[in-house]
């Protein structure tokens, strides 16, 4: 039996990583803000699956939050097997709209706790000659549109690149890009999602039970639909000044009212 560590793990994306992991017989430690929240999602799973399930409050976007998770990485007598770098959120509003304060939060919890937290789980991982580690990232990576899409341009370019520098140590990295999931992400941010297309929204387990799959395959970069999947194939291939304009357009229909 392995023990796996969530991040952002009662909700969406995160909590789905959680059931799913329950379900095949892994003890988690679950990390979230809200301790009262992670008692009742640690006490169902225990409950439901038979696993072993620890809490641990912290916030990410303090040095305490992050040293806290680093501390419980770095436990030798307790390892931890996976780590899911999950937590993270988005501010409404463009460039210059939302306050420097709230931007340099996002950073801290989608660039440097996930660093931290990458380094501190596969320093055991590389001794042991196993582990694996998910950053969960977007396809909002692979556009020019704002900070919350440059932070996940980062996971991604991050989490490869560590994967480059630790292959053949038994140590796996990926990044994780969906699109839009149906989670509490918008609703937290203020964001509206009225307008946004039905067969944009992805189901949280089904990324999940796609991003599993493409880690025991060895990848490094998962895009957890067909539909995404082209989607970021054409961004690729298409001119930078064109993803910029389609970006833009985009997030004016489809951003937040």
């Amino acid at each position: 039996m392995t023990t796996v560590l969530i991040t952002g793990a009662t909700a969406g994306i995160g909590a789905a990583f959680a059931r799913r992991l329950a379900g095949d017989g892994h003890d988690l430690v679950l990390v979230a803000r809200d301790e009262e929240r992670l008692g009742r999602h640690a006490t169902e799973l225990h409950d439901r699956h038979g696993v072993e399930v620890e809490v641990l409050p912290a916030d990410l976007s303090q040095d305490e939050g992050i040293e806290a998770v680093e501390a419980r990485l770095r436990d030798r007598e307790r390892p931890v097997h996976l780590l899911v770098n999950n937590a993270g959120f988005g501010n409404k509003g463009g460039y210059l709209e939302v306050s420097l304060a709230d931007e340099l939060k996002m950073l801290k919890v989608h660039c440097e706790a996930v660093l931290r937290l990458t380094s501190a789980a596969a320093e055991g991982m590389r001794e042991r000659k196993r582990g694996a580690v998910v950053n969960v990232a977007s396809v909002a990576a692979f556009v020019p549109r704002g900070t919350y899409g440059a932070s996940k341009s980062w996971v991604v370019q991050f989490t490869q690149g560590a994967a480059r520098d630790l292959s053949g140590s038994g140590v796996r990295l990926m990044a994780l890009c969906p699109g839009f999931v149906r989670t509490e992400f918008h609703e937290r941010a203020g964001m509206g999602t009225d307008n946004v297309p039905g067969w944009l929204w992805l189901d949280a387990d089904k990324v999940v039970a796609a991003a599993l799959r493409d880690l025991s395959q060895g990848k490094t970069l998962s895009v957890p639909d067909p539909r995404y999947k082209a989607m970021t194939g054409l961004m690729k291939l298409a001119p930078r000044r064109v993803v910029s304009r389609a970006s833009s357009t985009t997030g004016r229909k489809y951003g937040p009212k």
